[in-house]
């Protein structure tokens, strides 16, 4: 892994000692995923699964957002291109099975809105801080998708059910005091403070006895992993299947209208 990624590449990995601090970084799109960027997250776990020094893992947003979610542009052209949208599927699943069970605890840093995709990353990370403004969003559903990739399977196991259905199915905002309160945060801190914390956080763990932490991480994870093999398959397969819906056709089509991207 090497110090620092380029600049300019959609993430950027910086070793801290022990820490990893990985920013999504396309700051401009709300670091909402592109081909590039889903691919980098795909590639992301293996490469610090194979990392000897690593400790604990920093993820964060550049800019003011954590991460908009899918691409508009990614997924209209995934509606078009069966086999984009077949590899795209299959990164998902490499990122949800790499992130819950890579054995260094993640501590995500929500630097503003997570939404979709970023409302996954942070479900699926063993720490989660995030600043007062910010608040987790999944519009799957709302926009005629299923809602395969982490937030469906996520949280029914970190909050009630019913509360889990009622945000998939509606895709209401989360703000952040009430993510906190639900479960789906640890920590609300003031704006511009995530990053900081979730570093003080995971320099805390990576001064701790790393085997002790490594395998009470994978005990505590043993459900989550059982689940997501249980039902991942078949999730992905179901949202795939939503990209030929028209209803969801429809929504994408209206959506790319309004910012100019159609």
């Amino acid at each position: 892994m090497s110090e620092r990624e380029e600049p300019s590449s959609p993430l950027i990995v910086e070793a801290r000692g022990a820490v990893r601090v990985v920013t999504l970084n396309r700051p401009d799109a709300y670091n909402a995923a592109d081909e590039s960027l889903h691919r980098a997250l795909a590639e992301l776990w293996p490469a610090l699964a194979a990392d000897p020094d690593i400790r604990a893992v920093v993820l964060t947003g550049a800019g003011g957002a954590f991460s908009a979610g899918g691409d508009l542009g990614l997924l209209d052209r995934m509606v078009r291109d069966p086999r984009l949208r077949a590899d795209v599927m299959a990164e998902a699943a490499d990122i949800v099975r790499g992130m819950t069970s890579v054995r260094v605890p993640i501590v995500s840093a929500v630097n503003g809105p997570a939404v979709g995709l970023g409302c996954s990353l942070a479900s699926m990370s063993d720490l989660v801080v995030v600043e007062e403004q910010a608040y987790f969003a999944d519009p799957h559903v709302m926009l005629g998708l299923v809602a395969a990739d982490g937030g469906a399977l996520m949280w029914p196991q970190l909050t009630s059910l019913l509360r889990a259905k009622e945000f998939i199915l509606l895709g209401d905002r989360i703000p952040a005091q009430e993510a906190l309160a639900l479960g789906l945060a640890n920590r609300v801190v003031a704006k511009g403070t995530a990053l900081s914390t979730a570093l003080e956080l995971a320099d805390r763990i990576a001064a701790l006895p790393p085997q002790a932490v490594i395998a009470s991480k994978a005990l505590l994870n043993d459900g989550i992993r059982r689940a997501v093999e249980g039902l991942l398959t078949t999730a992905l397969d179901s949202e795939t299947a939503s990209f030929d819906e028209p209803a969801f056709q429809r929504n994408l089509a209206r959506m790319l209208s309004r910012t100019g991207s159609a």
